[in-house]
C-alpha cells in the first residue's frame, strides 16, 4: 500500500492505493486534520487489518515523489488530478479503480447507490434508503454514509436531511458546504 497527501482548496486529503487481485486500486481517501497526521489516519488501522498489512508495509510518499512509472503511484496521481479538476468545476464524475471491499455488503450497496446521485443534486437519507430497497433503514444508510472510504469520489456529501438541513459529514460540515457549493 502507498499513502500520499494532497492539498486542495480549503482542505488536505490522504489517499491510499494498493494491489487488489493483482490490480492497482484506490483503497481510501480520508480528510487530513491536525488530529490525524499522515500515518495516523483513523482509516489506516482498519485498512492494515483488512489488507493484512503491518505499519511498515504502508509507506507515506510525498506527492512530488510519485512516479507515473509505478502503477500504484499512477492511481494516486490520477486521483489527485481528478480531484483538482473537480474542485475547479471541470469534472463531474470520477473514473477511478476503487476497492470497496472494506465495507460490509450493506455498506457497499449504499456506496454504489451514492454513485448514482447526479452531480449538483442532493437527496435525503430516506430517499437513499428507498433507492437500495430498504425504506425504513435511513439511519443505517446514514451510518454507512459515514463509513464511506472515498469521500468526494463516492459523493456522500450529496445526501442531506429530509428537512433540507445538511445532516452530518465525516469531514465536517464546512467541507460538505464547500463540496456542495462547487456543484451548485
Amino acid at each position: 500500500m502507498i499513502i500520499t497527501a494532497t492539498s486542495m482548496p480549503n482542505f488536505e486529503l490522504l489517499l491510499g492505493s494498493h494491489y487488489v487481485n493483482d490490480q492497482p486500486k484506490l483503497v481510501f481517501l480520508d480528510w487530513q486534520t491536525e488530529d490525524y497526521p499522515e500515518l495516523q489516519s483513523k482509516s489506516l488501522a482498519k485498512l492494515a487489518t483488512h489488507y493484512q498489512l503491518t505499519a511498515s508495509d504502508i509507506p507515506f510518499i510525498e506527492q512530488d515523489s510519485l512516479s507515473k512509472d509505478n502503477e500504484l503511484h499512477l492511481v494516486l496521481l490520477t486521483a489527485i488530478q481528478q480531484l483538482q479538476d473537480y474542485t475547479k468545476g471541470k469534472l463531474e464524475t470520477f473514473d477511478l479503480p476503487l476497492d470497496i471491499s472494506l465495507g460490509t455488503p450493506f455498506q457497499q450497496r449504499v456506496w454504489r447507490a451514492l454513485q448514482t446521485i447526479p452531480y449538483g443534486k442532493t437527496i435525503s437519507y430516506a430517499q437513499l434508503a428507498e433507492r437500495i430497497g430498504q425504506p425504513t433503514a435511513y439511519r443505517a444508510v446514514a451510518n454507512a454514509n459515514g463509513k464511506n472510504p472515498f469521500s468526494i469520489i463516492i459523493p456522500c456529501h450529496r445526501v442531506i436531511a429530509s428537512g433540507g438541513g445538511l445532516g452530518g459529514y465525516t469531514g465536517g460540515l464546512d467541507k460538505k458546504r464547500y463540496l456542495l457549493s462547487i456543484e451548485a
